[in-house]
């Protein structure tokens, strides 16, 4: 493309003032963070987004959250959030998510105010797909963080043709960012396979061990629940949708009560696929949607952890129960099988194999010692995951993807200048 003299020094001009700072430090970041949900329905995903906001403004950064917004959300935003156009998701039983439909001329404006010089996405939306061809317009790197297996969301709805189609949409969207940060190492792995990008950085997640704790463990709230003290109670927690793999928990439950393990179930979350799930079981105890302390507390009075979940890339449940002193039976997917040391910390079982997530539940229903060694080195390693110096990763990654264009456009502008 050919750039007329008065057009290429105005180019020149701007570039130079919009990217004045060579060498980088946080506090000069400005960062425009994309979200498909960051507050309206609380999730695992919006609340690292949250923690993340939180940690950067911490250390000096300026923020802007784009993202849909409701009148009653869930809890209220860290940071300035500005409101995405969107519509009700188009999908039978998630009325409650959004779809961001893009960038209207309110949030382009904002943009252009706001001058970011970085632009994080997390969701491959519609919006995600403008912002991301905004920032290459305005050359502005960015950085997508990975939050779900989305590729695997079409099986749980008899769609499961779509997933190839869906790979390949992800790939394009992925691989014109400047690079990916995703939570766990068995997902940066997952990500190289299939080619998403080469550049991915490990932004994994933190607990909050002032609520997750095993001294939360409150035996007069299970008893309210029907719980005796010598139940073994094995929890499921999560948003009650079936790709948290609610028909496998619940396949593989009939299959421990076959074994005749002594045992009860407690559901801990709330969501559209409740009704099922409450037919599927039985005898099941739901707890309902808990934050908080009260999360705190009723994850700590369960006895096992089980999470048969293949979407996650990370599985901030797993860790959270860890930190409650569980031990944890989970699909050897990515997510757990980055957390989860299979029998030392609990088990790790192929996939939807329903008759191996019996066996492995079956020793923690009898075994006391076997739970109180497990679950004691499940709570010693979330030790490990502290929230701030996890975030300052990101920020790190931020800086040197800023540098890293700052160069390039340097050496494109000495080399305008040496050929006028």
């Amino acid at each position: 493309m050919h750039i007329i003299p008065s057009a290429q020094n105005k180019l020149a001009n701007a570039r130079a003032t919009f990217y004045a700072a060579i060498n980088m430090e946080i506090p000069d970041l400005r960062i425009a963070l994309f979200s498909g949900n960051y507050n309206y329905t609380r999730d695992g995903a919006n609340q690292a987004l949250n923690r993340l906001v939180g940690s950067l403004l911490d250390l000096g950064a300026a923020v802007r959250i784009y993202a849909p917004t409701v009148d009653e959300p869930d809890f209220e935003p860290t940071g300035d959030l500005i409101s995405l156009p969107s519509w009700p998701m188009p999908v039978k039983g998630r009325s409650e998510y959004r779809l961001p439909t893009g960038l209207n001329r309110k949030v382009r404006r904002d943009l252009e105010k706001f001058k970011p010089n970085i632009v994080h996405l997390s969701s491959p939306d519609p919006s995600g797909h403008a912002a991301l061809r905004w920032a290459q317009d305005h050359d502005v790197p960015v950085l997508s963080s990975v939050h779900t297996r989305f590729e695997t969301y079409p099986q749980y709805y008899n769609m499961g043709f779509l997933e190839p189609l869906l790979v390949m949409m992800l790939r394009r969207f992925y691989n014109r960012c400047d690079a990916l940060v995703a939570p766990s190492q068995s997902m940066i792995d997952e990500l190289l396979q299939q080619k998403m990008h080469d550049d991915i950085g490990l932004w994994t997640r933190g607990v909050d061990r002032t609520i997750f704790d095993p001294s939360k463990r409150d035996l007069e709230w299970r008893r309210s629940l029907g719980l005796e003290d010598d139940d073994i109670a094995i929890v499921f927690l999560g948003r009650l949708v079936m790709e948290k793999g609610l028909d496998v928990f619940a396949d593989s439950i009939i299959e421990l009560r076959k074994r005749q393990a002594p045992h009860k179930v407690l559901v801990i979350g709330d969501g559209p696929a409740r009704g099922w799930f409450e037919e599927a079981l039985p005898g099941g105890i739901f707890a309902g949607f808990q934050t908080g302390a009260d999360l705190g507390r009723a994850l700590a009075s369960g006895d096992v952890f089980f999470n048969p979940s293949i979407t996650e890339t990370f599985g901030n449940v797993t860790l959270e129960a860890m930190a409650s002193g569980l031990p944890v039976v989970a699909a050897g997917a990515t997510g757990a099988s980055s957390l989860v040391d299979d029998w030392e910390t609990g088990r790790l079982v192929p996939p939807g194999q329903t008759q191996g997530f019996a066996e492995a539940l079956a020793p923690y229903c009898t075994n006391h010692d076997l739970r109180a060694r497990h679950g004691a080195a499940g709570e010693a390693r979330s030790r490990e995951y502290s929230w701030e110096a996890i975030n300052r990763v990101v920020a790190d990654i931020y800086v040197r993807l800023v540098e890293e264009r700052q160069a390039i456009i340097a050496k494109e502008m000495a080399e305008e200048n040496s050929a006028a």
